[in-house]
C-alpha cells in the first residue's frame, strides 16, 4: 500500500431508516482482522451524515488525506441482492430533501463535470462478491441523492472507488430464525476480497 490506507464510508440514519445497515457494515469491515492483515492495519471508516453538506465537510477532507482505494456503501431500500453501482451522474432530485430538510438548489451536482464518471474496477470487484457466494449484481442508477452525489465526487479523485448499495434489514424475522445482520460472513469476505481488486487496480486518471 506504500503506506496510504483504505478509506470506507457508510451512512448515518435518515427518516424510515433510524439504524442505517451501510454503517453497521463499513464498521464491521474496519474492524475486521482480515481486513487489517490485508492492509496492514491501515483502514479508515467514516460514517457520511445524510445530507448535501456531509460532501464538502466530511467526504472532501476525508479524500484529500490520500486514501489508496475507497469503498462506500449505502441502503438501497427495496433492493434484494447487493448492487455494484458502476458510474455516478451528474445529476439531482429535487424532489426529496436531504435528512437536514434541505433541497438541492440544481439539477446537477456540478455545472462544469462530466455527464457521469464510471468505475473501471466494477467488474472485477463483482467478480470478487460473487466468487465469495454473495448475491449481487451489476448497477447503472447510484440514484439521484447523496449515494449518487458522493459517488460522483469521490470517481474524481484518480482513486479506485467503488460504492456497493446493500438491501435494508428485515423489519421482521420469519418464525423460529433470526433476523440477520445488514449482510453476513459472506458478504464481509467478499468486501475484503473486492478491496483486494481495488488496491491491485492501481492509480486512475483523474476524472475532473
Amino acid at each position: 500500500m506504500s503506506g496510504r490506507h483504505v478509506l470506507i464510508t457508510g451512512f448515518g440514519p435518515f427518516p424510515g431508516v433510524p439504524v442505517n445497515p451501510s454503517a453497521m457494515l463499513a464498521r464491521r469491515l474496519g474492524a475486521s482482522p482480515r481486513l487489517r492483515t490485508l492492509t496492514g492495519g491501515q483502514v479508515r471508516v467514516r460514517i457520511l451524515t445524510t445530507a448535501y453538506r456531509a460532501i464538502a465537510d466530511e467526504l472532501t477532507p476525508a479524500l484529500a488525506e490520500g486514501p489508496a482505494a475507497v469503498l462506500m456503501i449505502g441502503v438501497a431500500g427495496r433492493a434484494k441482492r447487493v448492487r455494484v453501482e458502476v458510474r455516478a451522474r451528474n445529476r439531482v432530485s429535487r424532489l426529496f430533501p436531504d435528512a437536514s430538510g434541505r433541497i438541492a438548489t440544481g439539477l446537477t451536482l456540478d455545472a462544469d463535470g462530466p455527464d457521469e464518471r464510471r468505475a473501471p474496477v466494477a467488474a472485477k470487484a463483482l467478480a470478487a462478491l460473487c466468487r465469495n457466494g454473495v448475491a449481487a449484481i451489476r448497477s447503472q442508477d447510484a440514484g439521484r441523492y447523496l449515494c449518487n452525489a458522493s459517488y460522483y465526487w469521490a470517481l474524481a479523485e484518480g482513486v479506485p472507488v467503488l460504492f456497493l448499495h446493500i438491501p435494508p434489514v428485515p423489519r421482521k424475522a420469519r418464525p423460529g430464525r433470526p433476523k440477520r445482520r445488514p449482510g453476513g460472513a459472506a458478504l464481509e469476505a467478499g468486501c475484503v476480497a473486492l478491496i483486494g481488486q481495488l488496491l491491485r487496480h492501481g492509480r486512475l486518471p483523474s476524472h475532473r
